[in-house]
């Protein structure tokens, strides 16, 4: 396999002197080419033997600018890292890297100017943990008979990923994540087969096998003296059949389980094109005691018209409005506002993507209830949560002393 190399590209060459020296400076030793126009990296990275596995690309350039350089990697199904850099606006720079992530490039992330040394190193690091062609070969396209013989051939196991009070620390609850182990390619992730399923008709069997196995869960860990709330993610396509409610109703009477204790997100990756259905199913539910959590709040269509329509009681907020807040103006404005109309409207909040202790603080400063993500933990089995948790009480007292 031909030897990684770094290509940046940059209309002035002192900005790619300068970028070397830095890069030399943290020690990176792969090999380094520099390109002063789209052009002439283009033909760098066409040439059979680039070997470029990370590019550091300038928005701001004559003629073929930042942007238009994204889609021709695209066209060449660039398989490496790529880092965003400019001098422009922050929020240029973010909407560029949701671009190229759009495109499925592996964009780390974004350096303004002047490059701050700790930034780059972060991106380096993160860049040495990846192995880029796995990345790109973990997609592999499943098909509807595919995924209806996981459904029925027991293939699919749920994974849970805890959610701690932020003024506490103590575990309350966990969201329930499904996995698909499949025979040959190993564990593989619900983005490439949710969206199979819905599009199929497959997705109320699959949702029953996942909240049936969850309350099932969350009675072993209740007779064994931890009573946790479990989040099961539904689909507004699970909200078509009116039969829906009635057999959350009986699965929660069959695990012995408290209504209280279940929590619905509603994840809308579809528009709510005929509301009498959902509307009747979710209002039922509530009326059993049943919470529902409105998932991804702020994006696609989980929207402040459905914080009117349905009767939900807690809101998650997206994962792109938490991880970086602290640092980011505009996360911080949309993650405040948000905060602000889950307590108008008595909800419970839900930070997505805590990543790390800036995260953290930033939770407990602004008040919200509940954190989730890596910080936390990772999604894990069953079996691996008691030893987490032991881990996670270590810890505990460390986070609260701030």
């Amino acid at each position: 396999m031909t030897s990684p190399r770094i290509l940046l590209i940059d209309d002035e060459p002192f900005q790619l002197k300068l970028l070397s020296q830095q890069l030399l400076n943290l020690g990176q030793a792969h090999p380094v080419d520099a390109c002063t126009s789209g052009p002439e990296a283009l033909l760098v990275l066409s040439a059979p033997t680039s070997g470029t596995r990370l590019i550091f690309l300038d928005l701001n350039m004559p003629g073929m600018d930042g942007v238009e350089l994204i889609r021709q990697l695209v066209a060449l199904d660039y398989l490496g890292a790529l880092v965003l850099v400019s001098g422009e606006d922050e929020r240029i720079l973010e909407t560029a890297v949701r671009l190229g992530r759009a495109h499925r490039l592996n964009v780390l992330g974004h350096l303004s100017k002047p490059i701050r040394p700790e930034t780059l190193r972060t991106l380096l690091e993160l860049w040495s943990s990846q192995v880029p062609e796995a990345i790109r070969a973990a997609h592999v396209p499943y098909g509807a008979a595919a995924v209806q013989r996981a459904i029925v051939g027991g293939e699919l196991v749920n994974h849970y990923q805890p959610k701690v009070d932020v003024a506490t620390g103590s575990l309350k609850g966990v969201e329930t994540l499904v996995r698909w182990r499949h025979p040959d390619d190993g564990l593989v992730f619900p983005d490439q087969f949710i969206g199979v399923a819905e599009q199929h008709g497959l997705i109320n069997d699959l949702t029953h096998i996942v909240l049936i196995e969850a309350l099932a869960q969350a009675r072993r860990w209740c007779d064994a003296g931890l009573t946790l709330r479990v989040a099961v993610n539904i689909s507004m396509d699970n909200l078509t059949r009116l039969d829906f409610a009635d057999f959350v109703l009986s699965q929660i009477t069959r695990s012995g389980m408290a209504a209280h204790d279940l929590i619905l997100e509603v994840t809308e990756s579809r528009l709510m094109t005929d509301c009498r259905a959902p509307l009747d199913i979710l209002t039922r539910l509530r009326l059993k005691h049943i919470s529902l959590s409105i998932d991804d709040f702020g994006t696609g269509h989980s929207s402040l018209t459905q914080l009117r329509d349905i009767p939900f009681d807690e809101l998650k907020i997206d994962r792109g409005f938490v991880h970086g807040a602290a640092q980011n103006k505009t996360k911080q404005a949309i993650f405040t506002a948000s905060i602000d109309i889950a307590r108008q409207l008595g909800m419970q909040t839900v930070a997505e993507g805590v990543e790390d202790q800036v995260d953290w603080e930033f939770l407990r400063q602004q008040g919200c209830d509940l954190a989730q993500g890596y910080f936390v933990a990772k999604p894990m089995s069953a079996e691996d949560l008691p030893i987490w948790l032991a881990d996670w009480e270590a810890r505990r007292p460390g986070l609260m002393q701030t």
